[in-house]
């Protein structure tokens, strides 16, 4: 798969498993993907970043959002591959159903999203900058990008980039793709350090003003 990154290996963007990915997410999965100590550290993240009373996009989401319970925003549009998991979020004013990895282009005016987040998901993107770049379109001047993962990942779906990385590393492909997409402020976090919890790292991009 052609892929404007021509610093990293051959094959970086290969998966295990090259089966449709509609079919691997066909089955709900309702469960969590990191624990809860690392879920409150996202939640605390986006209640620091994400604008309250602003529109937000849940990209590559499920049946939870993370988003802090006593905040209320105008709207939050979800974005997955499994349509009963997203009609079971509560935090989701709307919600829709494509395949990034086939479609990278978002379905959503320019300019029309305040903040986006993507958690735990980042790992299975395989045209990451088509992608990034799609989302810069949509979101304002100045938005943010929140992209947090953790050490966890179905490893048959997980591109062989990551696989082949640790948490740091992670940070530094992460604010690759956002560069190459054309975000011009990023920054990276530890947000838990793995010795009490699973580990979560953050990346934050933010479009031009």
């Amino acid at each position: 798969m052609d892929q404007p990154f021509p610093e990293l290996p051959a094959g970086a963007f290969e998966k295990a498993d090259r089966s449709p990915d509609a079919r691997f997410y066909a089955q709900a999965r309702l469960v969590t993907h990191i624990d809860d100590a690392a879920i409150a550290a996202v939640t605390a993240l986006y209640r620091d970043v994400l604008p309250t009373g602003g529109t937000v996009l849940d990209l590559m989401s499920s049946w939870v959002s993370h988003l802090p319970e006593d905040l209320a925003y105008a709207k939050v549009t979800g974005h997955g591959m499994n349509a009963r998991e997203l009609a079971a979020n509560p935090r989701l004013d709307r919600w829709f159903v494509q395949d990034l990895n086939a479609d990278p282009a978002l379905p959503l005016p320019p300019a029309s999203v305040d903040a986006a987040c993507i958690c735990v998901s980042v790992q299975y993107l395989q045209r990451p900058a088509e992608v990034f770049a799609s989302l810069a379109g949509v979101l304002r001047p100045g938005a943010p990008a929140v992209i947090t993962f953790s050490n966890r990942c179905f490893p048959t779906k997980a591109v062989a980039i990551w696989q082949a990385l640790d948490g740091p590393d992670q940070c530094r492909l992460v604010d690759l793709y956002l560069r190459r997409a054309g975000f011009p402020t990023i920054e990276s976090r530890t947000l838990r350090d793995g010795r009490r919890s699973d580990p979560l790292w953050a990346v934050i991009g933010r479009t031009a003003i």
